[in-house]
């Protein structure tokens, strides 16, 4: 039974650690602790999903669940940026509110056509989660923001397939790797 909680676990160790990282930053600064609680939180979003698929717990409440700690986390990670750094967030406001705005058209198109935020868990998501991640060392650990931009692209081809995605699929569903995927999905629910 404890085997089968491994990915909530590991879903709850992710909210737990968001805030967390933000109470480190609220003094204006992080130390090494930061990088460490935001390296596991990394860790616990991978290893959640794989855990899940070998256990053949995968649900949809997992996955949503999975989705909101995401949320969560870089919601944490976006006000500990402004409180450290806050002339990163004014010197990338224009592609920043770019990336911000594609995820909110996202989310708003999900709900509109379904009544439910997306909950794909595609490649260009999982690239996009590394690519935060090499951004996050790179600006928390070495003063260096230049790997954001890799980021923002990669949050802005994420937002627009998924919103292809949303807009070409018949019903909601979760775990859906691509666009190619989506396009299959679709393919055999509309057979007879």
């Amino acid at each position: 039974m404890l085997r089968t909680n491994i990915p909530w676990l590991l879903v709850g160790l992710r909210f737990a650690i968001a805030p967390l990282l933000l109470l480190d930053a609220l003094d204006g600064s992080t130390g090494v602790g930061f990088l460490i609680g935001y390296i596991i939180a990394v860790l616990s979003d991978i290893f959640d999903g794989i855990i899940a698929r070998k256990l053949n717990v995968s649900t949809i409440a997992l996955r949503q669940a999975d989705s909101w700690a995401d949320i969560s986390l870089y919601l944490c990670i976006a006000v500990s940026t402004w409180l450290v750094y806050p002339t990163v967030i004014i010197a990338f406001q224009t592609p920043l509110l770019v990336a911000i705005a594609s995820q909110l058209t996202l989310f708003a198109t999900s709900l509109i056509k379904f009544g439910k935020f997306p909950s794909f868990h595609t490649y260009t998501a999982k690239a996009w989660g590394l690519s935060l991640l090499i951004a996050v060392i790179g600006l928390f650990g070495f003063d260096n923001a230049t790997a954001l931009w890799g980021a923002i692209g990669l949050c802005l081809i994420n937002s627009l397939e998924e919103i292809v995605m949303t807009l070409i699929l018949p019903v909601w569903t979760h775990d859906v790797l691509s666009l190619i995927h989506a396009l299959e999905l679709r393919r055999l629910v509309s057979e007879p």
